[in-house]
């Protein structure tokens, strides 16, 4: 750890500092505190509040979330919650992750870095929050900060806004540090190949090999992929890479998008509706992987595990596997780390 010390020539009356540190500073979505209802109330209206994630205009959306969502989806939310709910911790498996995850990446950026880089992590909504985070490292002597939100494909709602709330808390800063924000690693080849190492692994022990390996991505109104949002076509473009990895054809593949909310259109096909289709094509058995999240949460855990694997079964499905996410992996660590050292190069070589 570095001490605080005077500037050099500065008078004895000078307040100590601490300079000279890089921090590395992980973004995730977020997680409830608890999964009863105020947690989850405040958690929910935290997050369909952001204009980047509900772009409605506020006198139209706000009535409606403020008077009916947020009185009855806390409830329903917080029951999926609870069925995934790390009870041994007291925490979401987000955050457990996560933690994971952080500590895995210290460890490595300190064997290649020692004490000049300081690795954590902050939620875009809850906690820990990214003001708070900030503060603590512009505290701990960090004069620059590399700021990675952990979405492998950029999109408005998620990278963009982990972005904003970032700035927002440099706004906070009386001596803001140097800034840098990581780019969408969807491409990289070290991620890539993280991802395939989880399906041949996962294949690996299976007794039959499933007819199809379905890419569920996390979805978003279309109205945003007309709009520029690149996200889609990286989706799409992360599963071309990950088929030409496995070395696999067009037809082992599919593409698809969960997790639709609200009444207009968004990105197709909906997962939910296209692994019920795949069953009554006669696919009986089908495998699930997520490449949009770095890490399981309700989204993959509950969502995929229970909700479209239900929809699979009830249409006739027999074997759903879902392949969990890349987590805490070495391989997975080891991209991350990869993508990290890119992105540090002038600041430490």
């Amino acid at each position: 750890m570095l001490d605080a010390t005077r500037p050099v020539h500065a008078k004895a009356d000078h307040p100590k500092i601490k300079m000279g540190r890089v921090g590395v500073l992980l973004a995730n979505l977020g997680t409830p505190d608890d999964y009863s209802y105020w947690p989850m109330r405040r958690y929910l209206n935290e997050f369909l509040s952001d204009r980047r994630v509900i772009d409605y205009p506020a006198w139209k959306w706000q009535p409606i979330l403020q008077g009916i969502i947020l009185t009855k989806r806390p409830f329903s939310s917080g029951e999926a919650y609870k069925s995934i709910w790390n009870h041994d911790k007291g925490e979401s498996p987000l955050m457990t992750i996560t933690k994971d995850q952080t500590a895995k990446l210290k460890s490595a950026m300190q064997e290649r870095y020692g004490d000049r880089v300081l690795v954590d992590f902050c939620m875009r909504y809850g906690n820990p929050s990214t003001k708070s985070k900030v503060r603590q490292m512009v505290a701990e002597g960090c004069d620059r900060i590399l700021f990675f939100p952990l979405y492998p494909q950029y999109a408005g709602a998620t990278t963009a806004t982990a972005n904003d709330e970032f700035f927002r808390a440099l706004m906070k800063e009386a001596w803001q540090p140097a800034s840098r924000t990581v780019p969408a690693y969807f491409d990289e080849p070290a991620y890539i190949d993280a991802l395939a190492q989880s399906v041949e692994t996962a294949y690996a022990g299976m007794e039959t090999r499933p007819d199809i390996l379905v890419c569920s991505y996390h979805g978003m109104p279309e109205r945003y992929l007309q709009q520029g949002d690149p996200y889609h076509c990286q989706c799409v473009k992360t599963s071309r890479l990950l088929k030409e990895r496995l070395g696999w054809s067009d037809d082992q593949l599919v593409s698809t998008f969960q997790s639709r909310f609200g009444p207009e259109e968004w990105l197709k096909p909906y997962t939910v509706d296209h692994v019920a289709e795949l069953a009554k094509q006669g696919k009986k058995n089908i495998a699930v992987i997520a490449p949009a999240f770095s890490a399981d949460c309700i989204e993959t855990l509950e969502e995929i595990n229970e909700e479209i694997r239900e929809s699979f079964e009830e249409a006739g499905g027999e074997i759903f596997t879902y392949i969990p996410c890349l987590n805490d992996q070495d391989a997975h660590i080891s991209a991350l780390g990869k993508v990290v050292e890119d992105n540090l190069r002038g600041w430490l070589d």
